[in-house]
This record gives C-alpha cells, structure tokens and sequence, in this order.
C-alpha cells in the first residue's frame, strides 16, 4: 500500500504549531524557530512545485483527463 493511500492524521503539525503558546521562548529560540519554519516552507513549496510540473509532463503526454 503506498503512503499517499493510507488515512492522514488528525490536527496536522500546521495546526499544532500555530495552538503552541510561544511565551517560553527566548529571542534567539524565536529566532531560531522562525528560520526552521522558513526552511519547511522552503521545502513544502519545492515539493508542490515539483509535483505541478510532474502533473504537467503528465498532461502533455496523455493529455488532459476530461471532467
């Protein structure tokens, strides 16, 4: 069974993140989390743009599904 099929949890990480009280965090810890936050979404949206033009070749090769 591929990974994609299976269910996804429920409460993704997005969600957790944005729930978490950030008042114990020092400056530098802040800052830190903001830097790795931005690398993720760096990454996220390499792979989504990865996946579109994976779509993309597919479409210009098989051709558009009809709807």
């Amino acid at each position: 069974m591929d990974l994609d099929d299976l269910p996804r949890p429920r409460g993704d990480a997005a969600g957790k993140l944005a729930s978490e009280d950030l008042s114990p965090y020092s400056q530098e810890e802040l800052h830190e989390r903001i830097a790795l936050l931005e690398a993720e979404i760096d990454r996220v949206r390499a792979h989504r743009d990865k996946v579109s033009a994976h779509m993309a070749a597919a479409d210009a090769l098989f051709g558009k599904p009809s709807t």
